[in-house]
């Protein structure tokens, strides 16, 4: 059966100039700063985003846990996106294991107004918890991949610094905000103390993230990679697709943002299906098959029987990731697939 993976673009698979990229990569114990092939990387990685350094580390959710630990203290708050990825889905570590709070703002299309995030900076007060960071997401998952401009994440860099507090950005998808945009992503990087991008979304390669920053976040930020233990030795069979990824992988991304608004522009078409197209700016689709009859895991489990996954992420709403090595046939037949569910469904809840 034909098989078309929606899910996410973590499921991509690393081609095969990464993985010849990994045979042949010179190795050293990168604890000890001596893998050439992650030095080159974390090299490569800083000077694309526009900072002194860059750090690897195993994943987003790390590289994001590892910026937050080296900008604060414990006992600290820190603001947040209502529905980031750091507040919803990783694990708490925030709290857990640093030590934080977390003060949520509610967004527009993932970006929280600046005045609602000063709104909200606890004052200086004894009884009070500190407010020392803010963190923006670019681009925003559960927006549905949208994009944050420079001048918005500027704005919110000028308010973090007015109030002697940092910036990071999870910027685990900041390539596809960059190339929706049209600008070179130091612009969006920039303001930024911290970014994190991930390696093994729509960059395709087999595992990792990178942390960017100044030489002394950095410094801060591998001993709370050591700490997390994240300390890797021979790390360039990591650091090696990552290399070719930075090379070859990034203009592609936007092959996988057409096809997302082919593939969305098609679920306009089924009965019963609905997608609010302001969202969908580059490689993620959101729809709503609440007009179909059916709850999203039963249209999921039924288009998944059929070759087509996807996930349920609220009631009715289902997530849908295009990546590379899906083609416009496969979006073709997805659509194909998805409406003959849906009709499935219709007839069912008539009869």
């Amino acid at each position: 059966m034909r098989v078309v993976d929606l899910r996410s673009d973590t499921v991509t698979l690393p081609t095969e100039e990464m993985l010849e990229a990994i045979r042949h990569a010179p190795l050293g114990d990168d604890v000890f700063g001596e893998d050439p092939t992650v030095n080159k990387l974390q090299e490569m990685a800083a000077a694309k985003l526009g900072k002194e350094e860059g750090l690897l580390v195993t994943t987003g959710t790390q590289g994001n846990l590892v910026s937050l630990l080296s900008q604060t203290k414990r006992g600290d708050e820190i603001i947040l996106e209502a529905n980031s990825h750091i507040f919803h889905y990783e694990v708490g570590g925030l709290a857990a294991i640093g030590g934080l709070m977390a003060r949520t703002v509610p967004g527009k299309l993932g970006y929280p107004d600046p005045k609602d995030v000063e709104a909200a900076i606890r004052p200086k007060d004894i009884h009070c918890p500190e407010t020392t960071l803010v963190a923006l997401e670019n681009t925003h998952n559960r927006a549905g991949g949208t994009a944050t401009t420079p001048q918005q994440t500027k704005a919110m860099a000028d308010l973090a610094k007015k109030h002697g507090m940092r910036l990071h950005v999870d910027g685990a998808r900041i390539f596809n905000a960059a190339v929706a945009l049209r600008v070179d992503v130091k612009r969006l990087a920039g303001p930024a103390d911290s970014v994190t991008f991930c390696l093994s979304k729509g960059l395709s390669c087999p595992v990792g993230s990178v942390v960017v920053g100044s030489h002394d976040f950095i410094e801060r930020a591998k001993r709370m990679r050591k700490i997390l233990g994240g300390g890797m030795r021979q790390a360039g069979i990591i650091a090696a697709p990552g290399i070719v990824a930075l090379e070859k992988m990034i203009d592609r991304l936007k092959d996988d943002h057409d096809n997302a608004k082919r593939l969305a522009k098609g679920l306009l078409k089924i009965q019963g299906i609905s997608v609010n197209m302001e969202t969908v700016q580059t490689n993620l689709v959101y729809l709503d098959v609440a007009g179909t009859g059916a709850t999203s895991d039963e249209f999921v489990a039924l288009a998944d029987e059929r070759g087509v996954k996807s996930l349920d992420t609220a009631k009715t709403v289902i997530r849908m990731v295009t990546h590379n090595g899906i083609e416009k046939d496969d979006i073709d037949y997805a659509l194909q697939v998805l409406n003959e569910v849906a009709e499935d469904i219709r007839g069912k809840r008539i009869r």
